[in-house]
């Protein structure tokens, strides 16, 4: 089983002069489950190298067991400090991809040819890709085999437009994952703010926020589970 896990490389939230990237938890709690599971795992962003850590996600308030686990393993540390180009990937080597979320990836990978291409050639090859949080905003510019977007129809979550509210940055995010999602056809749902939310529809895996992390990766290795035994 081997699974691509895709990280931002973007590090500037908007014009604030703040950094964001990727959130820790949704990066930690995923790898955790799939190491366990016995997941050969490749991790990926577009520049390559140490992709760039939200500072909001790594404060004391934000930590989990899987992220403090991330911070007393250097081996994990390790394959963080050296990603591979996201370019000099093929759909054909991975099952599955996982996207972690963090506002980076809301400039970077939503726009990312590569990323585009890779999420369409996996699910048109009948493979799965899952999203947690921020991620599912990367399907912006996905399409279908039909040339519709490839969330049309299909049961999504993502980061809710309250928890953006709540975080304060409406204002700063290049566009709403709520909004997007439904301005796409997307048939969004969600459960109550901060709480863990995650559904699967076919190949099609999306979580609402960080604490939807361990679900939605439960569910796709529930999923890759499923297709072994097929």
């Amino acid at each position: 089983m081997k699974i691509l896990m895709v990280l931002t490389s973007h590090d500037e939230l908007g014009d604030t002069g703040r950094k964001t990237g990727f959130w820790l938890e949704e990066f930690a709690a995923p790898y955790y489950a799939f190491l366990e599971a016995g997941a050969d795992i490749t991790v990926v962003s577009p520049k390559g190298g140490q992709p760039p850590l939200d500072p909001k996600s790594d404060e004391p308030g934000f930590q989990t067991d899987q992220t403090r686990r991330f911070h007393a393993d250097t081996d994990a540390q390790a394959v963080l400090a050296s990603t591979v180009k996201l370019a000099s990937v093929s759909h054909d080597d991975y099952d599955a991809v996982f996207y972690p979320g963090g506002h980076g990836p809301l400039w970077d990978l939503a726009e990312d040819k590569n990323s585009i291409a890779l999420i369409q050639s996996l699910y048109q090859a009948g493979k799965h890709v899952a999203f947690v949080c921020h991620a599912p905003g990367v399907l912006r510019h996905v399409k279908a085999l039909d040339g519709t977007p490839l969330v049309q129809g299909r049961q999504v979550t993502g980061f809710k437009n309250s928890e953006e509210d709540g975080v304060g940055l409406t204002q700063v995010v290049p566009f709403l994952v709520e909004d997007m999602l439904k301005e796409n056809g997307g048939i969004y749902s969600s459960g109550d703010d901060w709480t863990s939310y995650a559904v699967q529809d076919g190949l099609l895996i999306t979580g609402q926020n960080p604490g939807s992390s361990v679900e939605t990766a439960g569910i796709l290795l529930a999923a890759l589970a499923a297709a072994k035994a097929a």
